[in-house]
């Protein structure tokens, strides 16, 4: 067996890759259209969700998935957080069992990465500031006239604002 004095490739190239793929779902942690993001933390159902309601949904999210309690999330409480989400969902839906296995799967390893890039200083956990990071941006995402609201207005519209 020979070994070679070579280092391993660097994670650089993986980085964007792996930021890509996150912000493709980083609304509300994969809420995938803005009726969802607004359903999800829409407390009054005015149906106009406000920074605030948003704010104080992500902050009851943050504990209520934090089951440790130690003020971080690990992997295990982010991605357990999600496939239950996922697994209400999934029991609603008319599709076949089999799609909803596939839909499991792929939802399940997309919630791994998400996990891997929000944990931004890689210590394997993820600190409330590194989950409002990415929920304020996902927040503003939504928001395509920036009116501190989501609204259905904002549904119909693109989500490229420029």
């Amino acid at each position: 067996m020979t070994f070679s004095n070579r280092k391993p490739p660097s994670m650089r190239p993986v980085i964007p890759l792996a930021l890509s793929l996150a912000f493709l779902g980083t609304a509300a942690f994969a809420q995938h259209d803005r009726g969802e993001f607004i359903d999800a933390f829409d407390a009054d159902r005015d149906g106009r969700l406000t920074r605030a309601e948003y704010d104080a949904g992500r902050a009851a999210r943050f504990a209520a998935t934090d089951t440790d309690r130690d003020g971080t999330l690990s992997e295990t409480e982010y991605v357990g957080e999600y496939t239950a989400r996922l697994e209400r969902r999934l029991a609603a839906s008319s599709d076949p069992e089999g799609r909803k296995t596939e839909e499991r799967q792929r939802q399940t390893r997309q919630a791994k990465v998400r996990f891997g890039v929000l944990d931004a200083d890689r210590d394997k956990r993820i600190s409330r500031a590194e989950y409002d990071r990415v929920g304020a941006r996902s927040f503003d995402e939504q928001d395509v006239d920036r009116d501190g609201a989501v609204t259905a207005a904002d549904r119909r519209a693109p989500h490229d604002r420029g």
